[in-house]
Protein backbone atom coordinates (compact mmCIF):
# COMPACT_ATOMS: atom_id res chain seq x y z
CA UNK A 1 0.00 0.00 0.00
CA UNK A 2 1.37 3.41 -0.97
CA UNK A 3 2.07 5.83 1.87
CA UNK A 4 3.28 8.45 -0.63
CA UNK A 5 2.10 9.05 -4.19
CA UNK A 6 3.67 11.77 -6.32
CA UNK A 7 1.68 12.34 -9.49
CA UNK A 8 2.86 14.36 -12.49
CA UNK A 9 4.81 17.08 -10.70
CA UNK A 10 5.66 20.13 -12.80
CA UNK A 11 7.87 23.07 -11.84
CA UNK A 12 8.89 26.19 -13.73
CA UNK A 13 11.59 28.68 -12.78
CA UNK A 14 10.72 31.62 -14.97
CA UNK A 15 10.10 30.21 -18.45
CA UNK A 16 12.32 27.18 -17.82
CA UNK A 17 10.58 23.91 -17.01
CA UNK A 18 12.87 22.07 -14.58
CA UNK A 19 10.44 19.26 -13.67
CA UNK A 20 8.09 17.82 -16.27
CA UNK A 21 5.57 15.23 -15.06
CA UNK A 22 7.59 13.38 -12.41
CA UNK A 23 5.66 10.47 -10.87
CA UNK A 24 6.75 8.00 -8.20
CA UNK A 25 5.48 6.31 -5.04
CA UNK A 26 6.69 4.86 -1.74
CA UNK A 27 4.90 1.95 -0.09
CA UNK A 28 4.64 1.27 3.64
CA UNK A 29 7.94 -0.16 4.91
CA UNK A 30 9.70 0.44 1.58
CA UNK A 31 12.96 2.27 0.87
CA UNK A 32 12.87 4.22 -2.40
CA UNK A 33 15.69 6.25 -3.93
CA UNK A 34 15.72 9.25 -6.25
CA UNK A 35 18.80 9.29 -8.48
CA UNK A 36 20.04 11.71 -11.09
CA UNK A 37 22.84 14.12 -12.01
CA UNK A 38 23.02 17.75 -10.90
CA UNK A 39 20.46 19.94 -12.63
CA UNK A 40 18.26 16.98 -13.56
CA UNK A 41 15.21 18.05 -11.52
CA UNK A 42 15.77 15.41 -8.85
CA UNK A 43 16.31 17.82 -5.97
CA UNK A 44 13.41 20.05 -7.03
CA UNK A 45 11.13 16.99 -7.20
CA UNK A 46 12.28 15.95 -3.73
CA UNK A 47 11.67 19.43 -2.32
CA UNK A 48 8.20 19.61 -3.84
CA UNK A 49 7.50 16.35 -2.01
CA UNK A 50 8.68 17.77 1.33
CA UNK A 51 6.77 21.03 0.87
CA UNK A 52 9.83 23.27 0.51
CA UNK A 53 8.95 24.12 -3.09
CA UNK A 54 5.43 24.65 -4.45
CA UNK A 55 4.72 22.80 -7.73
CA UNK A 56 3.11 24.45 -10.75
CA UNK A 57 1.27 21.21 -11.50
CA UNK A 58 0.71 17.69 -10.24
CA UNK A 59 -0.17 16.30 -6.82
CA UNK A 60 1.49 14.97 -3.69
CA UNK A 61 -0.69 12.44 -1.87
CA UNK A 62 0.47 11.42 1.61
CA UNK A 63 -1.38 8.89 3.78
CA UNK A 64 -4.39 9.25 1.49
CA UNK A 65 -4.54 13.06 1.80
CA UNK A 66 -3.72 15.67 -0.84
CA UNK A 67 -0.86 17.65 0.73
CA UNK A 68 0.29 19.39 -2.46
CA UNK A 69 -0.19 22.87 -1.03
CA UNK A 70 0.26 21.98 2.65
CA UNK A 71 3.32 23.58 4.31
CA UNK A 72 6.09 21.47 5.80
CA UNK A 73 4.80 21.72 9.37
CA UNK A 74 1.36 20.52 8.22
CA UNK A 75 2.89 17.48 6.54
CA UNK A 76 4.98 16.82 9.64
CA UNK A 77 1.83 16.72 11.78
CA UNK A 78 0.43 14.05 9.46
CA UNK A 79 3.55 11.92 9.95
CA UNK A 80 5.96 13.03 7.23
CA UNK A 81 9.45 13.31 8.69
CA UNK A 82 12.26 15.18 6.95
CA UNK A 83 16.01 15.18 7.46
CA UNK A 84 17.78 18.00 5.66
CA UNK A 85 21.19 17.68 4.07
CA UNK A 86 22.35 20.59 6.21
CA UNK A 87 22.90 19.93 9.91
CA UNK A 88 19.65 20.72 11.71
CA UNK A 89 20.55 20.12 15.36
CA UNK A 90 20.05 22.99 17.79
CA UNK A 91 23.72 23.69 18.46
CA UNK A 92 23.32 25.44 21.82
CA UNK A 93 20.90 22.89 23.25
CA UNK A 94 21.98 19.61 24.77
CA UNK A 95 21.36 16.31 23.00
CA UNK A 96 18.45 15.62 25.34
CA UNK A 97 16.97 19.10 24.87
CA UNK A 98 17.15 18.68 21.08
CA UNK A 99 14.63 15.84 21.26
CA UNK A 100 12.53 17.38 24.04
CA UNK A 101 12.15 20.70 22.19
CA UNK A 102 10.61 18.96 19.17
CA UNK A 103 8.24 16.85 21.27
CA UNK A 104 7.07 19.75 23.42
CA UNK A 105 6.17 22.04 20.50
CA UNK A 106 3.96 19.40 18.85
CA UNK A 107 0.37 20.66 19.22
CA UNK A 108 -0.86 17.08 19.47
CA UNK A 109 0.47 13.61 18.88
CA UNK A 110 -0.64 12.09 15.58
CA UNK A 111 -1.74 8.77 17.14
CA UNK A 112 -2.87 9.86 20.62
CA UNK A 113 -4.76 12.90 19.35
CA UNK A 114 -3.53 15.09 22.21
CA UNK A 115 -0.43 16.92 23.35
CA UNK A 116 2.16 14.74 25.07
CA UNK A 117 2.70 15.23 28.79
CA UNK A 118 6.18 16.17 29.96
CA UNK A 119 6.59 12.69 31.43
CA UNK A 120 5.72 11.14 28.07
CA UNK A 121 8.18 13.46 26.32
CA UNK A 122 10.93 12.45 28.74
CA UNK A 123 10.13 8.77 28.27
CA UNK A 124 10.22 9.02 24.47
CA UNK A 125 13.44 11.01 24.61
CA UNK A 126 15.10 8.40 26.82
CA UNK A 127 14.05 5.57 24.50
CA UNK A 128 15.27 7.13 21.25
CA UNK A 129 18.56 8.26 22.78
CA UNK A 130 19.14 4.72 24.00
CA UNK A 131 18.17 3.25 20.62
CA UNK A 132 20.70 5.39 18.78
CA UNK A 133 23.50 5.07 21.32
CA UNK A 134 23.34 8.68 22.48
CA UNK A 135 22.43 8.24 26.15
CA UNK A 136 25.96 8.89 27.40
CA UNK A 137 25.96 12.17 25.45
CA UNK A 138 22.55 13.38 26.60
CA UNK A 139 23.90 16.35 28.62
CA UNK A 140 26.45 17.35 25.99
CA UNK A 141 25.97 20.45 23.91
CA UNK A 142 24.96 19.33 20.40
CA UNK A 143 27.60 21.57 18.83
CA UNK A 144 30.28 19.26 20.25
CA UNK A 145 28.97 16.14 18.51
CA UNK A 146 30.76 14.57 15.58
CA UNK A 147 29.12 14.61 12.15
CA UNK A 148 27.90 11.03 12.59
CA UNK A 149 26.54 11.71 16.08
CA UNK A 150 24.67 14.77 14.81
CA UNK A 151 23.10 12.70 12.04
CA UNK A 152 22.00 10.01 14.53
CA UNK A 153 20.54 12.72 16.77
CA UNK A 154 18.56 14.11 13.83
CA UNK A 155 17.17 10.65 13.04
CA UNK A 156 16.40 10.02 16.73
CA UNK A 157 14.57 13.34 16.96
CA UNK A 158 12.54 12.48 13.86
CA UNK A 159 11.70 8.97 15.09
CA UNK A 160 10.48 10.29 18.44
CA UNK A 161 7.52 11.84 16.60
CA UNK A 162 6.32 8.47 15.22
CA UNK A 163 6.60 9.25 11.49
CA UNK A 164 4.92 7.17 8.80
CA UNK A 165 7.47 8.31 6.22
CA UNK A 166 10.96 9.80 6.45
CA UNK A 167 12.55 11.77 3.62
CA UNK A 168 16.36 11.80 3.71
CA UNK A 169 18.12 14.55 1.74
CA UNK A 170 21.68 13.44 0.92
CA UNK A 171 22.26 11.65 4.26
CA UNK A 172 25.70 10.37 3.19
CA UNK A 173 27.21 13.78 2.40
CA UNK A 174 30.21 14.90 4.44
CA UNK A 175 30.51 11.84 6.69
CA UNK A 176 33.04 9.04 6.99
CA UNK A 177 32.56 5.48 5.59
CA UNK A 178 31.84 3.97 9.02
CA UNK A 179 29.05 6.47 9.66
CA UNK A 180 27.65 5.81 6.19
CA UNK A 181 27.38 2.13 7.07
CA UNK A 182 25.78 2.99 10.42
CA UNK A 183 23.11 5.07 8.65
CA UNK A 184 22.48 2.27 6.16
CA UNK A 185 21.79 -0.08 9.07
CA UNK A 186 19.50 2.49 10.70
CA UNK A 187 17.51 2.85 7.47
CA UNK A 188 17.06 -0.93 7.26
CA UNK A 189 15.90 -0.97 10.88
CA UNK A 190 13.34 1.78 10.19
CA UNK A 191 12.09 -0.22 7.22
CA UNK A 192 11.51 -3.26 9.47
CA UNK A 193 9.35 -1.03 11.68
CA UNK A 194 7.08 -0.33 8.70
CA UNK A 195 8.32 3.22 8.09
CA UNK A 196 8.56 4.30 4.46
CA UNK A 197 11.82 5.96 3.39
CA UNK A 198 12.46 8.27 0.44
CA UNK A 199 16.15 9.06 0.01
CA UNK A 200 18.13 11.10 -2.48
CA UNK A 201 21.93 11.23 -2.67
CA UNK A 202 24.79 11.32 -5.15
CA UNK A 203 26.41 8.29 -3.50
CA UNK A 204 24.80 5.87 -5.95
CA UNK A 205 26.29 2.63 -4.60
CA UNK A 206 25.24 3.49 -1.07
CA UNK A 207 21.70 4.29 -2.24
CA UNK A 208 21.30 1.15 -4.33
CA UNK A 209 22.56 -1.03 -1.49
CA UNK A 210 19.59 -0.12 0.76
CA UNK A 211 16.71 0.68 -1.61
CA UNK A 212 13.93 -1.64 -2.75
CA UNK A 213 13.41 0.53 -5.84
CA UNK A 214 14.93 3.68 -7.30
CA UNK A 215 13.84 6.25 -9.87
CA UNK A 216 16.31 7.88 -12.26
CA UNK A 217 15.40 11.50 -13.00
CA UNK A 218 17.09 13.37 -15.82
CA UNK A 219 15.95 16.32 -17.88
CA UNK A 220 13.09 16.85 -15.44
CA UNK A 221 11.48 13.47 -16.18
CA UNK A 222 11.64 9.93 -14.81
CA UNK A 223 13.80 8.15 -17.34
CA UNK A 224 13.55 4.68 -15.78
CA UNK A 225 12.96 2.94 -12.45
CA UNK A 226 13.20 -0.44 -10.81
CA UNK A 227 14.96 -2.62 -8.24
CA UNK A 228 18.73 -2.14 -7.87
CA UNK A 229 19.51 -5.43 -9.63
CA UNK A 230 17.36 -4.31 -12.56
CA UNK A 231 18.70 -0.76 -12.76
CA UNK A 232 22.34 -1.80 -13.02
CA UNK A 233 21.39 -3.79 -16.14
CA UNK A 234 19.00 -1.17 -17.54
CA UNK A 235 20.43 0.27 -20.80
CA UNK A 236 18.87 3.69 -20.12
CA UNK A 237 20.28 3.87 -16.58
CA UNK A 238 23.71 2.73 -17.77
CA UNK A 239 23.87 5.13 -20.69
CA UNK A 240 22.44 8.21 -18.98
CA UNK A 241 23.79 7.95 -15.43
CA UNK A 242 25.41 4.81 -14.02
CA UNK A 243 28.00 4.00 -16.66
CA UNK A 244 29.38 0.48 -17.02
CA UNK A 245 31.12 0.17 -13.64
CA UNK A 246 28.16 -1.16 -11.69
CA UNK A 247 27.60 -4.85 -10.94
CA UNK A 248 26.05 -7.00 -8.24
CA UNK A 249 29.20 -6.84 -6.11
CA UNK A 250 29.14 -3.04 -6.23
CA UNK A 251 25.82 -2.83 -4.42
CA UNK A 252 26.09 -5.70 -1.99
CA UNK A 253 23.61 -5.17 0.80
CA UNK A 254 25.00 -4.49 4.26
CA UNK A 255 24.12 -6.99 6.95
CA UNK A 256 20.58 -6.47 8.21
CA UNK A 257 21.71 -6.78 11.85
CA UNK A 258 21.88 -3.36 13.45
CA UNK A 259 25.39 -2.92 14.86
CA UNK A 260 25.99 -2.72 18.59
CA UNK A 261 27.20 0.47 20.17
CA UNK A 262 30.71 -0.93 20.31
CA UNK A 263 30.79 -1.63 16.57
CA UNK A 264 29.34 1.83 15.92
CA UNK A 265 32.29 3.30 17.82
CA UNK A 266 30.18 4.67 20.68
CA UNK A 267 32.10 4.79 23.93
CA UNK A 268 31.52 6.83 27.07
CA UNK A 269 33.57 10.04 27.02
CA UNK A 270 36.91 9.83 28.82
CA UNK A 271 36.37 13.22 30.49
CA UNK A 272 33.36 14.23 32.60
CA UNK A 273 30.51 15.78 30.66
CA UNK A 274 30.07 19.50 31.09
CA UNK A 275 26.71 20.11 32.71
CA UNK A 276 24.84 22.63 30.60
CA UNK A 277 22.62 25.23 32.18
CA UNK A 278 18.92 24.48 31.63
CA UNK A 279 17.62 26.23 28.53
CA UNK A 280 14.10 27.58 28.39
CA UNK A 281 12.15 25.41 25.93
CA UNK A 282 10.72 28.63 24.43
CA UNK A 283 14.24 29.30 23.24
CA UNK A 284 14.19 25.91 21.53
CA UNK A 285 10.99 26.83 19.69
CA UNK A 286 12.48 30.14 18.57
CA UNK A 287 15.56 28.35 17.31
CA UNK A 288 13.39 25.87 15.40
CA UNK A 289 11.51 28.70 13.68
CA UNK A 290 14.74 30.54 12.87
CA UNK A 291 16.33 27.36 11.51
CA UNK A 292 13.37 26.73 9.18
CA UNK A 293 13.56 30.31 7.89
CA UNK A 294 17.29 30.06 7.22
CA UNK A 295 16.94 26.67 5.51
CA UNK A 296 14.15 28.00 3.27
CA UNK A 297 16.31 31.00 2.35
CA UNK A 298 19.20 28.66 1.57
CA UNK A 299 16.94 26.63 -0.76
CA UNK A 300 15.95 29.85 -2.54
CA UNK A 301 19.57 31.00 -2.68
CA UNK A 302 20.61 27.66 -4.21
CA UNK A 303 17.93 28.23 -6.85
CA UNK A 304 19.55 31.53 -7.82
CA UNK A 305 17.69 34.07 -5.67
CA UNK A 306 19.90 37.09 -4.92
CA UNK A 307 17.23 38.42 -2.58
CA UNK A 308 17.54 35.26 -0.46
CA UNK A 309 21.28 35.92 -0.31
CA UNK A 310 20.61 39.40 1.06
CA UNK A 311 18.28 37.95 3.70
CA UNK A 312 20.89 35.34 4.69
CA UNK A 313 23.47 38.10 5.02
CA UNK A 314 21.17 39.92 7.44
CA UNK A 315 21.03 36.78 9.60
CA UNK A 316 24.78 37.16 9.99
CA UNK A 317 26.55 34.69 12.25
CA UNK A 318 23.30 32.74 12.81
CA UNK A 319 23.33 31.65 9.16
CA UNK A 320 27.00 30.66 9.13
CA UNK A 321 26.62 26.99 10.28
CA UNK A 322 24.14 26.35 7.45
CA UNK A 323 26.34 28.13 4.91
CA UNK A 324 29.37 26.11 6.01
CA UNK A 325 27.36 22.92 5.50
CA UNK A 326 26.47 24.17 2.01
CA UNK A 327 30.19 24.31 1.20
CA UNK A 328 30.09 20.49 1.27
CA UNK A 329 27.69 20.40 -1.68
CA UNK A 330 28.82 18.93 -4.99
CA UNK A 331 27.59 21.98 -6.90
CA UNK A 332 30.76 24.06 -7.41
CA UNK A 333 28.81 27.13 -8.54
CA UNK A 334 26.74 27.04 -5.35
CA UNK A 335 29.96 26.67 -3.32
CA UNK A 336 31.33 29.76 -5.07
CA UNK A 337 28.25 31.83 -4.27
CA UNK A 338 28.11 30.63 -0.65
CA UNK A 339 31.81 31.43 -0.26
CA UNK A 340 31.15 34.96 -1.47
CA UNK A 341 28.25 35.32 0.95
CA UNK A 342 30.42 34.16 3.86
CA UNK A 343 33.04 36.76 2.93
CA UNK A 344 30.35 39.43 3.04
CA UNK A 345 29.22 38.26 6.49
CA UNK A 346 32.82 38.08 7.75
CA UNK A 347 33.67 41.39 6.02
CA UNK A 348 36.91 39.96 4.79
CA UNK A 349 38.53 37.14 2.82
CA UNK A 350 37.68 33.54 3.71
CA UNK A 351 40.43 30.93 3.10
CA UNK A 352 38.40 28.48 1.04
CA UNK A 353 38.69 27.46 -2.62
CA UNK A 354 35.26 26.36 -3.96
CA UNK A 355 36.92 24.64 -6.92
CA UNK A 356 39.70 22.80 -5.06
CA UNK A 357 39.82 18.96 -4.86
CA UNK A 358 37.47 17.47 -2.27
CA UNK A 359 40.21 16.51 0.20
CA UNK A 360 41.60 20.05 0.17
CA UNK A 361 38.14 21.56 0.57
CA UNK A 362 37.43 19.35 3.58
CA UNK A 363 40.65 20.49 5.24
CA UNK A 364 39.87 24.14 4.57
CA UNK A 365 36.29 23.69 5.79
CA UNK A 366 37.47 22.14 9.05
CA UNK A 367 39.56 25.24 9.72
CA UNK A 368 36.64 27.50 8.87
CA UNK A 369 34.35 25.72 11.32
CA UNK A 370 36.90 26.21 14.11
CA UNK A 371 37.33 29.90 13.23
CA UNK A 372 33.62 30.67 13.14
CA UNK A 373 33.00 28.70 16.35
CA UNK A 374 35.52 30.94 18.13
CA UNK A 375 33.97 34.02 16.52
CA UNK A 376 30.50 32.99 17.75
CA UNK A 377 31.89 32.65 21.25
Amino acid sequence: MAILEVRGLVKYYGSRKVVDGVTFQVDVGEVVGLLGPNGAGKTTSFRMTTGQVTPNGGKVIFAGKDVTHLPMFGRARLGMGYLAQETSVFRKLTVEQNVMAILEIMPKHRVLGRKLTRAECLDRTEKVLDKFGLTHLRKNNAARLSGGEKRRLEIARCLACDPLLILLDEPFTGIDPQTIEDIQHIVLDLKKQGIGILVTDHRVREILSITDRSYLIKGGTVRTHGAPQDLIRDPIAIQEYLGNSFNNDSIGLPTTVIPSRETMGLRPPSTPLVQEKPVDQTQGVQKLIEREKVLELLVQFASGSDRAGEELQRYGISAVPFLLDALERRDSELRRRVHGLLEQIARGPIPFDPFAPEAQRRQQLSGLRDSFTKLAG
